[in-house]
């Protein structure tokens, strides 16, 4: 069983290693069963060289966009490329703990669910840990992720057949918060390893580190999910408040 995951790579010639080399050494998934797909995103740095000691790896496929695509049709170029069971993102500064594929695709087998996370730990830009975990429930509604995401991207793996008949859209947004909304109202309810598998580096230019900009970004997908004006900003209200709970509660 083949799972590929999905890298993509702009401005991170520094980190590019340290995600593939996590990805790569999954204790409990064989080398066969991985393909790790990077896609230079026309980054201005120098990933190529960053890569070259994966270029005799045969289960690292390096390839680069014809032009800037964004973040979010960057990964659905990886989705469409993917040729796995299942699709894992991550995101080319963070990294993974080496038991998290395993337990993962454990868990999406026992229970049929189309979509699994897990917890994760912050980390400042230079790597040195915050002392910050931020947990997932064991069980994720598509009610209860109206209220709050607790869904890191970096620590999904799904279906390949289930992110393809969605993929990623509206960048100006939070793509990747439309996409397990559009999954989780479908499929039912996603389940979570309350582990901290992955390991997230906060960047200074990061699109939530900007409250105001990240608010309206949430309103925007409510807007997009179809909520009128009054209901967006009821879930508005109540997205924040638990954000604040679960940054600094």
């Amino acid at each position: 069983m083949l799972i590929s995951v999905i890298i993509p790579a702009y401005n991170a010639e520094k980190y590019i290693a340290n995600a593939v080399h996590s990805a790569l050494e999954q204790e409990d998934v064989e080398q066969s069963e991985l393909e790790v797909i990077v896609i230079n995103d026309c980054s201005p740095d120098d990933i190529d060289t960053a890569m070259e000691s994966f270029e005799n790896d045969p289960a690292v496929r390096y390839i680069k966009n014809d032009h800037n695509l964004g973040v979010a049709e960057t990964r659905n170029r990886g989705i469409r490329m993917a040729r796995g069971r299942y699709v894992a993102f991550l995101d080319a500064d963070d990294w993974w703990e080496p038991d998290k594929l395993g337990a993962q695709i454990r868990l999406l087998e026992e229970t049929g669910a189309p979509l699994c996370c897990s917890a994760r730990t912050l980390h400042a830009e230079d790597g040195t840990p915050t002392g910050r975990t931020i947990g997932v429930p064991e069980r994720i509604t598509y009610e209860e992720l109206l209220h709050t995401n607790t869904i890191p991207c970096g620590s999904v793996v799904m279906p390949t057949q289930i992110a393809r008949e969605f993929y990623m859209c509206h960048a100006e947004l939070h793509e990747d918060y439309i996409l397990w909304l559009q999954v989780l109202k479908k499929y039912g309810a996603a389940v979570g390893i309350n582990e901290p598998y992955l390991h997230c580096r906060l960047s200074a230019d990061g699109k939530s580190r900007n409250k105001l900009r990240s608010a309206k970004m949430q309103y925007g997908v409510y807007r997009y999910m179809g909520f009128g004006r009054l209901k967006s900003m009821r879930y508005l209200f109540s997205y924040a408040v638990n954000g604040v709970k679960k940054y600094y509660g």
